[in-house]
Order: structure tokens, then C-alpha cells, then sequence
């Protein structure tokens, strides 16, 4: 990338919110999941979100997906409204589980969207040899779920989501099952992957040095009614060893992130 196609890329604006805010009516009352979120996202930009437990941050990853509707303010991606980005496949979808459909190999069930979307048998075998490369799963492509580790799963889960190849990638705490190992494997192969394919990430955690080592920023997020305490702006370059994490800039940067944790009463009941 020329340092012109950098600037274009940094004003390309992929999410925006302004003033958002969205309650839930219950049958115990209404309940203020978010308030008053302003946050943009742009172009190639890889987002954490980061807070305590029912502070929003999968809400808000469900708002931008169209899978909830905010009560509040208003929230655009790539120019249009939510559904409408819903209808054009605008992004994927990563969720905290695989969910994949046992009775089917792993490339049918990350083919899955293209047969909703009708995409011809050569097509799909193109794409899906792709997206297997992208994720380290070639030669796994005729292996079931069951046959496989939760680590291969959640990366077939990130193929199926890769695979209509949208711009967006949302990625709902897609590692915080997996033991320590595992996820510090796949936290290197996903930054490969993103600087591979140049995606737009929104990424929901609750570990500090997943959100550290993923993110170009963090976005540090208070208890219900959830809203932005802090965005903190990376430091780190692009390429980055695991060892990084011992490096003083990465613990500086954790450092501001835990204290905007503790700033926001996250831990407090």
C-alpha cells in the first residue's frame, strides 16, 4: 500500500455511531443496555471492545449486524443503514461458538451462505479453497466438526464467515472458550489472516492482552448502561511476535487499558 492509498484507506469510514443508545423493554421494567455511543471505525482498522461482563459490547456488535435495533441516535455502515447493509452481506459473522452443523463436512458448512446465496458449485469450490487456505485448514475440507479440535472448529466458523468475502468481519469473542495455548495460536494466525486480507475487524473480548495484541484500537467500555470510557490508539507496529507481549510499550498499553477498566467501576457490583 502507497502512502496515498493509506490516507484514502484511514477516511474510509466503515462504521459510524452518533449518539447511540438502545433499551430493552422487559417484563421486569426497561433496561438501558447502551447510551450515548459515539464511535467511528474505518477502513482496515482491527477494533476490540473490551469491559466487564453486560456492558453492551456484544450489543453493539449485534446493532451493526442488524441483529438488534437501537432506540437511540443512529449508526451507518459503509454509508448505509444497518439492514441495508444486512441485505448486501456487507460483513461476517463470527460468534462465541462454531455452531457448526455436524452432518456436514467442514468446506459444506462454510460453503453454507454461498448455497443460500446461489452461488454456482464452481464458484463455491473456488471461494472455499481459498478461505481453507486463509484459515490453515487445506486438506481438512472433508473432515466433520466432530473429527476436528475447537480451535480447527472456530477457524472453520471463521471461514464460513469469510467466505462471501464482505469487507466487515465481526467477531464476538470468538477464542474466549479456548485454553491459553490454543488461543495465543489463533490470535497470531487471525492478525496473519488480517494482514493478509486487509478486513475491517470489530473484536469482542474480555482479556486485556488478546485486546492489546490484536487491536490497532481499543475501545474500553463501562458497565451497564454500557458507553465508551476511553478509545486507546495503538502504539505497536503491524507486525507482531507473541514475545511482543513482555515488550514495555505492549504493558504500557495494558496498563491505560486496565485503569480504564477500573476508572469505569468495571469490576463493582
Amino acid at each position: 500500500m502507497t502512502v496515498g492509498e493509506a490516507t484514502v484507506a484511514e477516511k474510509t469510514t466503515v462504521v459510524e455511531a452518533k449518539g447511540l443508545g438502545l433499551t430493552f423493554q422487559t417484563n421486569d421494567g426497561p433496561v438501558q443496555a447502551l447510551t450515548g455511543v459515539d464511535l467511528t471505525i474505518g477502513k482496515g482498522e482491527f477494533v476490540s471492545f473490551i469491559g466487564p461482563s453486560g456492558c453492551g459490547k456484544t450489543t453493539f456488535l449485534r446493532v451493526i449486524a442488524d441483529l438488534e435495533k437501537p432506540t437511540e441516535g443512529s449508526i451507518s455502515v459503509n454509508g448505509m443503514s444497518t439492514e441495508q447493509a444486512r441485505e448486501s452481506r456487507a460483513y461476517g459473522y463470527v460468534f462465541q461458538a462454531a455452531a457448526l452443523f455436524p452432518w456436514r463436512t467442514i468446506a459444506r458448512n462454510a460453503a453454507l451462505p454461498l448455497e443460500i446465496m446461489g452461488v454456482s458449485a464452481e464458484e463455491q469450490a473456488r471461494r472455499i479453497a481459498r478461505v481453507m487456505d486463509l484459515v490453515n485448514l487445506t486438506g481438512f475440507e472433508n473432515k466433520y466438526p466432530w473429527q476436528l479440535s475447537g480451535g480447527m472448529q472456530q477457524r472453520a466458523s471463521i471461514a464460513r464467515a469469510l467466505a462471501f468475502d464482505a469487507d466487515l468481519l465481526l467477531m464476538d469473542e470468538p477464542f474466549g472458550a479456548l485454553d491459553e495455548i490454543v488461543r495465543d495460536h489463533l490470535n497470531k494466525q487471525l492478525l496473519e489472516l488480517w494482514a493478509r486480507t486487509n478486513k475491517t475487524i470489530c473484536f469482542v473480548t474480555h482479556s486485556i492482552p488478546e485486546a492489546v495484541y490484536l487491536s490497532t484500537r481499543i475501545v474500553v467500555m463501562s458497565p451497564r448502561p454500557g458507553r465508551v470510557t476511553d478509545v486507546i490508539e495503538s502504539t505497536l507496529p503491524k507486525e507482531r511476535p507473541l514475545h511482543i507481549r513482555e515488550s514495555p510499550e505492549f504493558l504500557a498499553i495494558a496498563h491505560r487499558v486496565r485503569d480504564g477498566l477500573h476508572a469505569g467501576h468495571s469490576y463493582e457490583d
